[in-house]
């Protein structure tokens, strides 16, 4: 297999809400390209990217999958990430080695909740987007609703290029306005045919095409000089102006159809070549390497750099999932681990399709595959050629915020579980195994319920062992209610040879906490006169930040508050950054302890779809449950009900929800971040 020219390489993910379809349009789009011969459903359990057990038993995508094709000389990588929000850090780690992404939105429910959450993932990695409208073919599908919502809820303008042949199950086909031509798909027809507008439909192809010729030249300046000369946008130009518009986020091209009934995939994927990026058309890669900063543009001839975005161990071996952002790579090539220090031998290079792989000699700038032989890499970690050393931004890892304790059944299965803990970890490093110092009991810490749940179930299936489980702990913070001024802290210490001398003032006052975060920590200094060094003063910060990791009410990480060093002491000999330093930590300390706390706890963001005749049940539960409603609104029947609910009271909410609607009702979360726990509660907790 040959290395496609960076022109010719569009790297996308496909990014949606849980049951959008986005697994259903990775396979069609698979089957139209000829990387398979056979449609894959996910009812059937028989797609290629939700290849796990797991995803095939629960009918959601968990783990991100890549896969390779080619569409019109254009080589395709694609990334199918999940749409459940436990599982966002998949969504994080595909996102910073993609270069575009397509958008699936349900045609009757619109923007959902994780919709939004993963658009705004995109939104800050600069990731432009195309939209696909799946499900036209429903009851009750809405075209210009779901349209309606992406300009709402995602702050966009949605550039809408298709028209619909028919409604909900006489959904045959689209307008297509660029163009101005139909494209019908007839049943058992894998390829549309291409006619002329439907005389029903041309009044209003042509007023949909005028208003997207006046949305573009709004947004484009050689569109708004051709319309204002001719008072139209001809196709080329249109194209072009779209393609711009998309690179440049000024807007996002609204494509339709229903993957299921194989209908709006191919123009997908003239429109995914058309407007979506190639490597050549994202900025180059910056990093670091002995404090210089340099940029890596995607050339072939550049040196070798490429950022590992996944770790998966299979029943052949070790496989590392990277993208190449800058060179060359061929198999046998020594490349450098910048972020452990250590050379690796790279044995294979891999065309990863989901579970199955091909193998190929080389991977050029642009190319996202697989490797085999490299032992230490990470995710996040950075590749390169041992002579242009260079370190690139690693993606982001959210805090985990729910805990559950694990332990072999056989105490002979303790290694072994620990083995497959930090087996785990390595793939998902989203999940944190620690050790509690008071109860001894391992830990294993995670983004959500059904996180942890799949992680301890992928430990059972795929080593054999027998795992109890304790319930889920959420992680608390401690912050700063009421704080203390001018305490002074003196740390002496003579035991022979040099002494430590510090001494210091502190102010400890409350930081504002906005809404939906977990607050911050902020020093700063005010000493004058040179009381104190600049570099004692870097020391004290760092022993405050020390003392954070344990606070008074229960050992708990302290967040929230600022820490002001107004004055301070040295002595000639004894003092050092060291004797500041732990000045920092015990004066804070104290001054913790002398302080008003309160407790922080986690909280998410619950969105409950309910059948009307339910919606007094399930808003009585969400109260028992200390949630706060924020909105409620009527659709078709159903009442989609906003609230923000404590994390520590949604344990066992998907079955409670499940009774109270006789199996109708449904939910998503997403973290919304802390938020005081009340003073009733706040007792109960420090008590246990």
């Amino acid at each position: 297999m040959r290395a496609n020219p960076p022109t010719t390489v569009r790297n996308l993910g496909i990014l949606a809400h849980v049951d959008a379809g986005k697994t259903t349009v990775t396979e069609r789009i698979l089957y139209l390209t000829g990387a398979t011969h056979k449609r894959g459903e996910v009812h059937d359990g028989t797609t290629v990217t939700d290849f796990d057990s797991q995803e095939r038993d629960r009918g959601i995508t968990i783990f991100a999958a890549a896969v390779s094709c080619v569409w019109d000389g254009h080589r395709i990588n694609l990334i199918d990430t999940p749409g459940h929000v436990d599982f966002s850090d998949e969504v994080t780690r595909s996102l910073r080695v993609l270069d575009g992404a397509v958008a699936v939105f349900d045609a009757v429910a619109g923007v959902e909740p994780q919709s939004e959450a993963v658009w705004r993932q995109a939104d800050r990695h600069g990731v432009p987007r195309i939209a696909f409208v799946n499900k036209l073919d429903r009851a009750g599908a809405d075209l210009d609703a779901a349209v309606a919502s992406i300009r709402e809820r995602l702050d966009t303008v949605p550039l809408v290029v298709q028209l619909p042949v028919g409604r909900e199950a006489g959904f045959t086909g689209v307008v297509d306005l660029v163009r101005m031509r139909s494209l019908v798909w007839g049943d058992g027809r894998d390829t549309y045919e291409e006619g002329p507008v439907p005389e029903a439909l041309r009044d209003e192809a042509l007023r949909r095409r005028r208003l997207l010729e006046e949305t573009v030249a709004e947004l484009h300046p050689a569109a708004l000089e051709e319309f204002c000369a001719r008072s139209s946008v001809s196709d080329g130009t249109l194209v072009a102006a779209l393609r711009e518009v998309t690179l440049g986020g000024g807007g996002v091209v609204v494509l339709c159809g229903s993957a299921y009934r194989d209908r709006g995939i191919e123009p997908l994927l003239e429109a995914v070549v058309a407007y979506l990026p190639s490597p050549l058309d994202v900025p180059p890669v910056r990093g670091t390497w002995d404090g210089a900063e340099e940029e890596r543009a995607a050339d072939p001839h550049a040196p070798f750099a490429a950022l590992v975005f996944k770790v998966t161990s299979t029943a052949t071996g070790r496989l590392t999932c990277l993208r190449v952002c800058s060179g060359t790579l061929r198999k046998g090539d020594t490349v450098l681990d910048a972020v452990a220090g250590r050379t690796e031998r790279v044995g294979r290079i891999l065309r990863v399709q989901a579970d199955r792989h091909a193998e190929t000699d080389l991977a050029v700038a642009g190319d996202i595959v697989a490797v085999v032989g490299v032992k230490s890499a990470r995710a996040g970690t950075t590749l390169c050629a041992p002579s242009a050393p260079l370190v690139l931004e690693p993606p982001t890892t959210a805090d985990p915020v729910v805990s559950v304790a694990v332990e072999a059944r056989r105490s002979l299965d303790t290694d072994r579980l620990a083995t497959a803990l930090a087996r785990l970890t390595e793939g998902d490093p989203s999940l944190v195994v620690r050790t509690d110092p008071e109860t001894g009991q391992t830990l294993l810490s995670g983004l959500g319920e059904l996180h942890l749940e799949v992680a301890v179930e992928k430990i059972r299936r795929d080593q054999g062992l027998e795992v109890s489980v304790g319930r889920p702990r959420v992680a608390y913070r401690e912050t700063v209610v009421r704080g203390v001024s001018g305490l002074v802290y003196r740390h002496v210490k003579q035991d022979g040879g040099a002494g430590q001398f510090a001494q210091v003032v502190l102010e400890v006052e409350p930081l504002e906490i906005p809404a939906g975060t977990t607050g911050d920590f902020v020093f700063r200094s005010t000493v004058v006169g040179g009381r104190v060094p600049q570099e004692y003063v870097r020391s004290v910060e760092a022993g405050c930040r020390d003392a954070l990791a344990e606070g008074p009410l229960g050992g708990r990480p302290v967040t929230g508050l600022r820490v002001t060093l107004s004055d301070g002491a040295t002595h000639s000999k004894d003092s050092s950054e060291m004797a500041f330093r732990t000045a920092g930590r015990l004066g804070l300390r104290e001054a913790l302890r002398a302080s008003a706390l309160a407790l922080l706890e986690p909280v998410a963001e619950v969105t409950v779809t309910v059948p009307d005749d339910a919606v007094g049940a399930v808003l009585g539960d969400l109260s028992a449950r200390r949630g706060r409603v924020s909105g409620s609104t009527a659709r078709g029947g159903t009442t989609v009900v906003t609230a923000t609910v404590p994390l520590a009271e949604l344990f066992g909410y998907a079955s409670r929800l499940r009774g109270r609607t006789q199996g109708r009702g449904t939910f998503t979360t997403r973290p919304a971040g802390y938020a005081l726990v009340p003073a009733a509660v706040s007792r109960t907790l420090l008590t246990r």
